[in-house]
């Protein structure tokens, strides 16, 4: 374990206290909001809105991290936002202050994931990045196995009283806040003069980009396009069959394979390469969808949720650890920003899609469809991308 740094414990434990915080919420959000008037029309904009907002800061706010070289403030301040979001969305029940609320919260996973992320890069070498993302993505998943049965437990005795769960994740909102303050910014050297960062510069570090990143990138916001949201993956399993508790039940079963499983993949990617790792991911996640499109058996859904757990395990923070070894230590956090915010932006055109193929032909063939694509986007990553990640790199 000597490679998972103080820094890297620290981060980790603050990722598990906000996504505590934020998965609390995640299963009756959309129920609270049907409450105090919102319709389904109107969630679907709150959270596509959402979504962009943090898409398109996160590239902004990494390249602002790397021009200035400074990351703990970036982590500080984006926390800090996600940690005041959370009673501001009980607070307001007017449809505008609420957009701004939820707006906020992901406003902060925009300032601090491209600075957090570098810091992580930073805390591992080229042989451990696999074991370091891979623990920071367990201690954060493991939030989002807590969070929901914090709130499962909150409303078993006290139900329908969504509002002061609002309030009650603000608590581990606010000790990740503090928890950020032991983080100790390390000086780096800025090789280029301090411009002014427009909120689109970091676009243009795809022209300056490695070609590896370039065809890495292309493969991943590829698959993204067609990997919606898990809301239809629990959809599908509620449509067979499964009762509300039984369909929370399965989101949290498929958070806790992802969290016990996570850092082993890591160290084990570590050693075999991160592409073996990844792409063995995408096949992995190919089969779950091929399941859902095919399968009848309400059983099998846990198996399906399972495997969908080692797909994230093996393919979320492999995936960071991956492009910061093909990318300049100095552009670190602007290699991570400028994809992950692509890849919001994709996110959120993905569960359009999908939505539109299922509302037309069906939840079979939009399934089979994406199953199909990320079969394809594995064999693009085998055939185009040299193995990097390991010992020699």
């Amino acid at each position: 374990m000597k490679s998972i740094t103080r820094t890297v414990w620290i981060l980790s434990a603050i990722s598990l206290l906000t996504d505590t915080a934020s998965e609390m919420l995640y299963p009756i959000l959309p129920i609270y909001l049907k409450t105090i008037g919102f319709s389904v029309v109107l969630i679907g904009m709150l959270e596509g809105i959402a979504e962009a907002t943090a898409g398109l800061s996160k590239g902004y706010f990494g390249k602002l991290s790397d021009n200035s070289g400074k990351r703990i403030p970036f982590v500080q301040i984006g926390y800090a936002f996600s940690a005041v979001s959370k009673p501001m969305m009980a607070l307001f029940i007017y449809p505008l202050w609420v957009f701004f609320a939820r707006t906020i919260d992901r406003f902060g996973k925009g300032i601090r994931t491209g600075a957090r992320d570098a810091i992580l890069s930073d805390e591992a070498t080229p042989a451990t990045k696999g074991k370091v993302f891979g623990f920071h993505r367990s201690m954060d998943t493991l939030g989002a196995v807590l969070g929901p049965s914090l709130a499962l437990l909150y409303l078993w005795f006290r139900p329908e009283d969504y509002k002061t769960l609002f309030f009650i994740a603000f608590i581990p909102g606010v000790l990740a806040v503090t928890t950020s303050f032991f983080l100790k910014e390390k000086t780096r050297q800025i090789e280029k003069p301090k411009v002014k960062t427009g909120f689109f510069s970091f676009l243009g570090y795809w022209k300056e980009s490695p070609l590896e990143y370039k065809k890495l990138v292309f493969g991943l916001l590829v698959f993204t396009i067609f990997n919606s949201s898990d809301v239809f993956l629990l959809l599908k399993a509620k449509e067979a069959g499964l009762n509300d508790t039984s369909v929370i039940g399965v989101y949290i079963f498929y958070n806790l394979v992802y969290a016990l499983f996570a850092f082993p993949i890591g160290i084990i990617a570590d050693k075999i390469g991160l592409k073996t790792i990844f792409i063995s991911g995408l096949v992995i996640f190919s089969i779950v969808y091929f399941g859902m499109a095919l399968n009848t058996n309400i059983y099998l859904f846990y198996g399906l949720f399972f495997l969908y757990g080692i797909f994230a395990a093996a393919t979320e923070g492999i995936s960071k650890a991956w492009i910061s070894n093909i990318s300049h230590k100095k552009d670190t956090a602007t290699a991570i920003g400028t994809f992950t915010g692509l890849q919001s932006i994709c996110t959120m055109l993905a569960s359009s899609l999908t939505g539109l193929i299922w509302f037309h032909f069906g939840a079979k063939v939009a399934f089979l469809i994406t199953a199909v694509i990320s079969a394809l986007v594995a064999l693009y990553l085998l055939i185009t991308i040299r193995e990097i990640g390991r010992a020699h790199v």
